[in-house]
């Protein structure tokens, strides 16, 4: 059972069995039709397209951030639509580091799916390791996910009433120049919520696109943490998407039972009377 990352080695061997499901959860932010036109012209052999606007994602309202959670009874029925059974191994892959796989991965956890891993490298690797591709959608069987919820998500309200309380510790996943308010670029108001720390999604990564190693993780998160228990973290981005980046590699390091403000930034800042922070 792979429950966080998986190589592209482990996951060519797994490749034609029939209890593993893989998802191509290519994205572009800029180019909403991008990961369609790529799973269409290649993807892993067998992988199924899920698609963050539409798979990954609830119906927004203006007020609800970019990316809002899907209904937990919708998804779960898009997931056994797909071929998922409760005993299915599922991995995840994009081109960009991981964080739509990342998405996925939480969304599954958050679904009481333990059985989720993100490649590691994603595309990239499977591609250096010479991994098979098609071009062809797979035939799907349906299956039979049920779920079971779980309270990994915390609400726009529950990080109003915690600002300033010791018992939560936001770490907010965007770059830094958007972070400190500057060259926002998706959202209409630059900033972050106060308290929030700042740690990038991509300083998960090595050189290479791959996570870095477990105990080096630990050992930058133990350091942005301080006496924070993992418990007390809540992540959070700019839609809720890179906030599961981090999400995982807490996981990766060790440091579990962190949660996730699904809203994010573009959520809280639809809202003019809830507080914005600027620079550091």
């Amino acid at each position: 059972m792979f429950t966080t990352l998986i190589s592209a080695g482990d996951l060519a061997a797994h490749l034609d069995d029939p209890h593993w499901i893989i998802f191509d959860c290519r994205h572009d932010l800029f180019d909403a039709t991008a990961g369609d036109r790529a799973y269409s012209q290649s993807h892993i052999r067998g992988a199924r397209h899920a698609r963050l606007d539409e798979d990954l994602s609830g119906r927004k309202t203006g007020r609800n951030g970019r990316h809002p959670l899907p209904d937990t009874t919708v998804f779960c029925a898009g997931m056994a639509a797909a071929g998922l059974n409760n005993d299915t191994q599922v991995v995840a892959y994009d081109a960009a580091g991981g964080p739509f796989a990342a998405r996925l991965w939480w969304l599954l956890r958050k679904a009481g799916h333990d059985n989720v891993a993100v490649l590691d490298g994603g595309w990239n690797a499977w591609l250096k390791a010479g991994g098979a591709v098609d071009s062809q959608r797979p035939a799907i069987s349906p299956g039979r996910f049920t779920g079971a919820p779980r309270a990994l998500s915390v609400d726009a309200a529950t990080v109003l009433a915690h600002l300033g309380d010791d018992r939560m510790r936001l770490i907010d996943a965007r770059t830094a120049d958007r972070f400190r308010g500057e060259n926002e670029t998706l959202d209409p108001v630059g900033g972050h919520i106060p308290g929030a720390v700042n740690r990038c999604f991509q300083n998960n990564l090595g050189t290479e696109g791959c996570f870095k190693p477990a105990a080096l993780l630990r050992e930058e998160f133990l350091a942005l943490l301080g006496t924070t228990p993992p418990q007390a973290v809540v992540h959070q981005c700019g839609s809720g998407v890179t906030a599961c980046h981090n999400a995982l590699a807490m996981e990766v390091a060790g440091l579990a039972g962190s949660r996730v403000y699904a809203g994010s930034w573009s959520e809280w800042c639809s809202d003019p009377q809830r507080p914005v922070a600027v620079g550091n």
